[in-house]
């Protein structure tokens, strides 16, 4: 239910939030995407604290999504419902991946390596590990006319992702497969111009590590990439050159100290031109590799 509250009232109930616990950005991103103010204006009221402005949701109800947020450590993105990422607004869940800022890379590394006449062809591609649906959604949009498909082990994610593309893009815009990897969409294999993935990476023993708001509520099936945290790269890499078309592209984001090691797999794969990319930080957490084109004897 909406409520009208002044600056002053706004401001004041914002600091006793922030002296129970937590943290000023997470704050600001709850009052953003369920209060309904932006933090520019959030900025603004401090010089006009007797000003008035109507929230989406009353302060009562922001109040009890922060307690439960540090009380029982749940992502704000699930008891919201929703999280920003791109251009877009994910609705997310229990069950399925948060979508981290930094992944947002994927597409533009994965356009990037089209052509700009290319990217406006029939390409085919695949985003292993779906998730909310993120990266499909980001390159359905970016691609336009591309034939793209889904892929997650998880019917939850799927549902999610689904819901998401359908409600971002429209129905039948994606194709949607579950499954294990490659094994979800072997009708596909060799005809794939592009594959791209954020798959589980985390090694188990720090997974077992991470503060519980991720470890306790996010999908372990999402994170957890066993004893290195390279099992799923290590399929994905491979059953790279049985999927992929002649130059065809895949795209991968890892962890942070991973970059060398994932490299060496793509080539050991039989993939070329392996690069690797860095992220807003400037860590090196994505890489990129291609199958072998034709030569003249094929």
């Amino acid at each position: 239910m909406k409520e009208s509250v002044t600056a002053k009232t706004l401001l004041s109930w914002r600091q006793t939030m922030l002296n129970e616990g937590g943290g000023a950005n997470e704050l600001d991103w709850l009052l953003d995407l369920k209060g309904g103010v932006r933090r520019q204006q959030l900025q603004a009221l401090r010089l006009h604290p007797e000003s008035t402005l109507t929230l989406e949701h009353g302060l009562e109800t922001l109040e009890e999504l922060w307690r439960r947020h540090l009380r029982q450590q749940i992502p704000l993105q699930y008891l919201v419902g929703l999280c920003p990422w791109r251009d877009l607004e994910l609705k997310v869940a229990p069950g399925v991946l948060i979508p981290r800022q930094e992944t947002e890379l994927l597409v533009d590394l994965a356009v990037g390596c089209f052509s700009g006449e290319d990217r406006q062809g029939d390409l085919h591609w695949a985003d292993l590990g779906t998730g909310s649906g993120c990266i499909a959604i980001g390159l359905a949009k970016a691609l336009p006319g591309s034939q793209g498909v889904a892929v997650d082990q998880s019917r939850e994610a799927l549902t999610q992702a689904k819901a998401n593309a359908e409600a971002l893009l429209g129905k039948g815009v994606l194709a949607f497969a579950q499954g294990d990897w490659w094994e979800a969409i072997p009708d596909r294999w060799g005809k794939l111009d592009l594959v791209v993935s954020n798959p589980p990476y985390i090694p188990a023993a720090i997974w077992a590590d991470l503060e519980p708001v991720v470890r306790d509520h996010e999908p372990e099936l999402a994170l957890n990439g066993g004893g290195d945290g390279l099992d799923a790269i290590r399929a994905i890499a491979g059953g790279a050159c049985a999927a992929l078309k002649p130059g065809g592209w895949l795209v991968l984001e890892h962890h942070y100290d991973q970059s060398k090691t994932v490299l060496e797999l793509l080539d050991r794969a039989g993939l070329v031109n392996e690069q690797a990319h860095t992220d807003l930080e400037g860590v090196q957490r994505f890489a990129i590799a291609q199958r072998p084109k034709k030569t003249e004897k094929d």
